[in-house]
């Protein structure tokens, strides 16, 4: 950043800002130009020819990217830095604002919003603050497990850039490490819903805005729960190398948790394992999980962890075995657990039973009555009919691909024609 900063072309920078190793990967264009208000296509020529000279747009895009105004070779409008000022104290507010907001087509009804006063930040922060950030971390995750993060994942970002802000105002020593746990917890819920809708760049930047609060006042229950949740995306997007690296991360100083999150940390390290084909290291994570597990004592947790009880760590644990099964080892086992899983999740938990209920049809298709797997897959459906998940979609496709050497058999044709459908819809 630093060597592109120093050529003066903002074509250059906004090239290393889009390739930085800190986003995982690098940031499609399509992406950075909707930030920018350009389209792809202008900004793979800004990139890679003549950048544009004219001030006004330098100011704009140094703005949309968080620059700060004196590593820059021209000078920011006085309000302008102001705004760059706010974001100076940590690496992470940065990554608070660079939040995507998706294209709105309806304009005079968007610029009757912008006349909205923005919520004022108050001169000192207090537990009154603290409580009110916990409160919309937990609604916010409990809207997430019901109905998926697509819906009010706008609203998230919002809430959680106004928490950022409230780390710079002035707060007792006393409630400072509190207010960091708090502002952590709800990146950290930010995040999964980006995650969950596929938003992978943001969740990556509000799970490390989360770690960061979280290390920063050496809470090691939240880091052990951001970092499950990095280790869940990078697995889930097909590096599960970098997944087991998160778990190794998360399982420093495990004494220091408590039985469950340990147990939810094996069950993540098995679901890496899995998917490496290393069978038996990841059939001895489950054993290592199940064994934490035992030892779970629910009064011991915290708060974020109570989604974590025994229909949880069935459907986990399963979802590893799962995998196993498809080559042939552990079969009923998995089958029991993901089971289980179903049976154990309540309605709030409607987007856990019906990803685990889809990975059930999945198993029963691939390795046993496809007729029964397709009772299994239409009662999936019924729960995924609420919910606007990216990775249960996913889920879908999978169990319909599963299906397709039954395509003649009544019931598979049946629930494949309901899985299109869905999918349309979804």
């Amino acid at each position: 950043m630093r060597d592109a900063l120093a050529t003066w072309h903002m074509g250059r920078v906004i090239l290393a800002y889009r390739t930085h190793p800190f986003h995982g990967r690098p940031l499609p264009q399509e992406l950075v130009a909707n930030w920018l208000g350009l389209t792809q296509a202008q900004l793979s020529r800004i990139e890679n020819g003549q950048a544009p000279e004219q001030l006004s747009k330098l100011i704009r895009w140094a703005d949309a990217l968080g620059i700060p105004a004196e590593q820059l070779w021209f000078k920011l409008p006085v309000d302008s830095g102001a705004t760059l000022d706010q974001v100076n104290r940590q690496e992470f507010v940065r990554a608070a604002l660079g939040v995507t907001v998706a294209a709105v087509t309806h304009q005079p009804l968007l610029e009757l919003l912008g006349r909205i006063e923005p919520t004022p930040i108050p001169a000192t922060v207090g537990m009154t603050e603290v409580e009110e950030v916990r409160t919309a971390a937990r609604e916010f995750n409990s809207w997430d497990h019901t109905y998926g993060g697509g819906l009010v994942r706008e609203a998230v970002s919002a809430q959680l850039r106004y928490a950022v802000k409230l780390l710079s105002a002035r707060c007792a020593e006393r409630h400072r490490a509190e207010l960091h746990s708090a502002v952590g917890f709800l990146g950290h819920t930010a995040g999964f819903m980006a995650f969950d809708a596929y938003a992978h760049a943001d969740a990556r930047s509000m799970f490390q805005l989360g770690l960061t609060c979280a290390e920063e006042v050496g809470d090691w229950h939240l880091r052990g729960k951001i970092l499950s949740s990095m280790a869940r995306q990078a697995i889930w997007c097909g590096n599960p190398d970098d997944g087991l690296t998160f778990i190794e991360l998360a399982m420093v100083r495990a004494d220091r948790l408590t039985a469950t999150e340990r147990a939810m940390l094996h069950s993540a390290r098995a679901r890496a394992l899995a998917k490496l084909h290393r069978t038996e290291e990841a059939a001895r994570a489950v054993g290592q999980a199940d064994d934490e597990f035992a030892q779970a004592s629910p009064s011991n947790d915290p708060p974020w962890m109570a989604y974590y009880d025994a229909a949880q760590h069935s459907g986990d644990t399963g979802h590893a075995l799962f995998d196993l099964a498809l080559d042939g080892r552990f079969v009923s086992e998995a089958r029991s657990r993901l089971e289980a899983a179903v049976h154990g999740h309540s309605a709030a938990f409607v987007r856990s039973r019906s990803i685990s209920r889809i990975k059930l049809a999945s198993l029963t298709m691939a390795t046993g009555d496809p007729i029964e797997a397709s009772l299994i897959g239409r009662a999936a459906l019924a729960d995924a009919g609420q919910l606007r998940s990216r990775r249960a979609a996913d889920d879908l496709r999978e169990l319909r691909a599963f299906a397709e050497p039954h395509r003649q058999t009544e019931e598979v044709a049946e629930m494949r024609t309901l899985i299109d459908s869905a999918l349309v819809h979804a």
